[in-house]
């Protein structure tokens, strides 16, 4: 803690400023060449179950052109699904219906049956969509579950993590052209996916921070668990 008069307080305050600013114009550089990134064409046929059923990728749009998938981490023997994604699930329903607005439907897929989906949901409150991909390869073609022999290699992170465990965190972006057609516009893993924790980025305003010390989310609870 350093503590100090007015105007050095705002004279260290304009420098920050400077380099927010800085950040804010290097953020907004990296936006554009997220959005430019080229489209690849998704040729697979998935199936997905949820509330309404059997539903291909294409459905899942629901009318719009844009659709954001979060890969939430929910093993098909478990009966709960992770800790730490249900912390960045806690910030969706939140801007569902502004994303609806602007032509983007966002959801949520995990490997676990649906059958054991539907209940968590319940506890924890949710609203937003959230489908079962059970029954295909999405998770492994989208490179957020991973095989027994693959779970100590550096395959995660577009090959800079070895994931450690059967799945892990992710989001997916696909847009849809005339015609149906389905593309696959981005994918963002481990730290990439910061950006949609609203929390994480209250925390970081916060003299304290995160205050994981290098260690992750080791205090994140289920909302209904604190």
């Amino acid at each position: 803690m350093n503590v100090v008069g007015h105007d050095e307080w705002i004279g260290a305050r304009k420098e920050l400023l400077a380099k927010e600013k800085e950040f804010t114009r290097a953020r907004d550089e990296v936006t554009k060449r997220r959005q430019a990134l080229p489209w690849e064409a998704v040729v697979k046929e998935y199936v997905f179950d949820g509330p309404g059923g059997k539903e291909t990728l294409a459905a899942l749009f629901d009318g719009r052109s844009q659709l954001i998938v979060y890969h939430f981490m929910f093993d098909p023997e478990d009966d709960v699904g992770c800790p730490v994604c249900s912390f960045w699930a806690d910030n969706f329903d939140p801007v569902v219906l502004h994303l609806e607005a602007r032509d983007v439907t966002m959801i949520a897929i995990s490997r676990a049956p649906f059958a054991k989906i539907a209940p968590y949901k319940e506890r924890m409150g949710w609203s937003f969509k959230w489908v079962s991909s059970f029954e295909n390869d999405f998770n492994y073609d989208y490179d957020v579950s991973f095989r027994p022999e693959q779970q100590d290699e550096t395959v995660f992170n577009y090959e800079t993590l070895a994931p450690r465990n059967p799945d892990r965190e992710g989001l997916s972006v696909f847009a849809q052209a005339d015609g149906g057609n389905v593309f696959h516009t981005y994918s963002a893993y481990a730290r990439g996916i910061d950006l949609v924790n609203t929390a994480y980025n209250y925390l970081d305003l916060v003299p304290k921070g995160r205050d994981e010390d290098g260690r992750g989310p080791f205090w994140v609870r289920r909302h209904d668990e604190y």
